[in-house]
């Protein structure tokens, strides 16, 4: 009983971590929410950044930082995450973010077991544009390369 009610538990706390307070008062007609990024929000991906840079081969990456540009004139809401190209491997954890108009500065949680092992190491950022996930347009191919050894660098 102990375990079910701890399993349980756990359970919960997943899912409250991924519900989003409308600010506000909430979503919907008339509830003051944020519009979903798509149609006249143009987002494009000014920067990506990972700590530590470089990294030592079997080093886990401490964050992600991307910077994102919303062309619009209203905040948007989309969700947004990092994969790698090569394989398709989500390594920056999905989350719910409102973006202003302008540059967009956000962190992401890595994913834990992600590790460098090739010579390089390609990355997109992906969004919830309308309900269907899409690359983000960016400003250049962001690749980890090999430098140094058995070091990578975004740089």
């Amino acid at each position: 009983m102990k375990r079910v009610l701890l399993l349980g538990i756990v359970a919960a706390s997943a899912l409250a971590g991924c519900v989003v307070q409308q600010p506000g008062g909430g979503g919907g007609s008339g509830g003051g929410g944020y519009a979903y990024c798509g149609g006249a929000h143009r987002l494009s991906i000014s920067d990506l950044d990972m700590s530590p840079d470089p990294i030592a081969q079997g080093e886990r990456v401490r964050m992600w930082r991307v910077r994102v540009r919303s062309d619009a004139s209203g905040e948007c809401q989309t969700t947004l995450r990092i994969r790698e190209r090569s394989d398709g491997d989500i390594v920056g954890r999905a989350r719910v973010y409102y973006l202003r108009p302008g540059v967009n500065t956000i962190e992401f949680d890595p994913l834990e077991s992600y590790r460098f092992h090739r010579r390089e190491h390609c990355f997109d950022v992906i969004a919830d544009i309308g309900g269907t996930a899409r690359t983000v347009d960016a400003a250049r191919a962001f690749c980890a390369r090999q430098v140094a050894g058995n070091r990578w660098s975004l740089r």
